[in-house]
């Protein structure tokens, strides 16, 4: 696999976590995700794949229903076989919003392991800070 084949791979794993995210589907958002992924961003920690369902269901039910993530992968590196580092710029649009406002701007670091026996990849880790 070339680094530009692993780059599309990676790229087409964050793509289906956006099209879960578009359809509210947290069963799909979190089927992305390691069973033993973490979740940073400010005020959360979600430890495992379960909590991650469990707290993207209750935020597309809630504060996120009717939302659309934005997030454009700024870099992408692959530090070591089978793992992936994406630094992106990323933000939430709320229901009639066009743009994320400045205070929910979002820089996200995304780390993404390759299973050796299908070649699948997934995220492992998730952390975003305000930019």
């Amino acid at each position: 696999m070339t680094s530009t084949d692993a780059d599309q791979d990676v790229r087409a794993v964050l793509d289906r976590l956006y099209a879960a995210w578009a359809d509210h589907d947290a069963d799909a958002f979190a089927a992305l995700y390691t069973e033993d992924a973490t979740v940073v961003m400010p005020g959360v920690l979600n430890d495992g794949r379960e909590e991650i369902r469990a707290y993207i269901k209750a935020g597309f039910e809630g504060p996120l229903k009717g939302s659309r993530p934005l997030d454009e992968p700024r870099r992408i590196r692959f530090p070591r076989p089978g793992t992936a580092v994406v630094v992106s710029e990323a933000g939430i649009l709320l229901p009639g919003e066009s743009q994320v406002p400045a205070d929910r701007r979002r820089r996200a670091t995304w780390v993404l392991v390759r299973d050796p026996a299908d070649g699948a990849w997934a995220i492992t880790s998730y952390h975003n800070a305000a930019v």
